[in-house]
């Protein structure tokens, strides 16, 4: 086709604009309003970022905690050995017991790093990663006063990093007396203002992707250390945990072994119990013990699960090392209410 000559005086301005215009529609028809579709959308959780229209990289979604904090069913874990380094552990426990557990707690000291590729795998096999952080060194009232912010910092910003689900709790057990950070050689102000200053640097990096759990032991040992002086606050936690054992001469029941507990806390938090470390002695109450657990973590819609210890420490808490409580544990974690998937939960 063959264009016409341009008219002369101001017909000419007019005319080169009207052929600007043209030429440039006929660019966007050919090259498409938008070639990147991905440009108008987020990332999905884990993606690599996209270029955005000035060449930045796009900020990926976050990961939403919010589904995994109160589910439907009920968290099926376990406390393995070697976890996360290896997930050696992972497939014969699994064997032994007929169910994968969505939730896998390993322990890390202070100052360790962060092993976020094996916290990537747990999350990739189908589980939780539940991170026990325990301060042997320094002490609680340095950590709060900043002493270690550079580690806390570095851990923070793998843990965003990652941006995939994290359970984290801090000191577990604090109200006891056998571990470093307990009430003989630290006081509850102590362990609150350390707990708010890590949970506040978190947030500084943008670690919105950890659920925080604090950890008390059963009262049961020493009734007259009171919980509600440690306790953060309910902006600085999500879930409380209860570190609790049947033993061969303690509470044989769940009312009795983390009843009053439960109520003790429910007079000043409002939120969900997670049985955060739990397992058997064995011996002729096994059995029963194991039935009684399953039973009182289901009837409790306030228990979001329990985290079965199946490490020998002191005594050999394997279940797998006992067929008969074995097998009424197979029968009971059959039960679909434990377990579940975490990206539709």
């Amino acid at each position: 086709m063959t264009l016409c000559a341009p008219p002369r005086g101001r017909g000419r301005t007019r005319w080169a604009r009207a052929v600007a215009l043209l030429a440039a529609l006929l660019l966007l028809t050919a090259c498409g309003v938008n070639a990147n579709p991905s440009l108008d959308g987020a990332a999905p959780a884990g993606a690599a970022p996209q270029p955005g229209r000035s060449g930045a990289a796009a900020v990926p979604t976050r990961y939403d905690i919010a589904p995994l904090l109160d589910p439907k069913h009920k968290y099926f874990g376990a406390a393995l050995p070697n976890v996360p380094t290896s997930l050696s552990a992972l497939g014969p426990f699994t064997k032994a017991v007929g169910k994968q557990p969505n939730l896998l707690e390993f322990y890390t000291s202070w100052g360790a790093s962060f092993d976020a590729a094996g916290a990537r795998q747990i999350y990739q096999d189908g589980a939780l990663p539940y991170m026990a952080w325990e301060p042997y060194t320094p002490s609680l009232a340095d950590i709060a006063k900043g002493d270690t912010d550079s580690y806390i910092r570095q851990v923070a910003a793998q843990v965003a990093a990652l941006n995939l689900p994290v359970a984290i709790s801090f000191g577990h057990e604090m109200n006891g007396n056998w571990y470093a950070w307990g009430y003989q050689s630290n006081t509850a102000a102590d362990f609150v203002n350390a707990w708010r200053h890590i949970h506040d640097l978190f947030q500084e990096a943008g670690a919105d992707n950890v659920i925080w759990v604090w950890s008390p032991n059963i009262i049961n040992p020493d009734p007259s250390i009171q919980l509600a002086p440690y306790y953060p606050g309910n902006s600085y936690v999500d879930w409380i945990g209860m570190v609790g054992y049947y033993t061969l001469t303690g509470a044989k029941t769940f009312p009795t072994l983390y009843g009053p507990t439960m109520d003790e806390v429910d007079r000043f938090a409002d939120k969900p119990f997670l049985i955060s470390e739990t397992s058997s002695q064995p011996g002729n109450r096994r059995f029963a013990d194991v039935d009684n657990l399953f039973s009182g973590v289901e009837t409790h819609r306030n228990v979001v699960g329990f985290v079965w210890f199946d490490i020998p420490k002191r005594a050999d808490w394997r279940i797998e090392n006992t067929p008969v409580p074995l097998a009424e544990y197979r029968k009971r974690a059959s039960n679909p209410i434990f377990g579940f998937d975490l990206r539709s939960p």
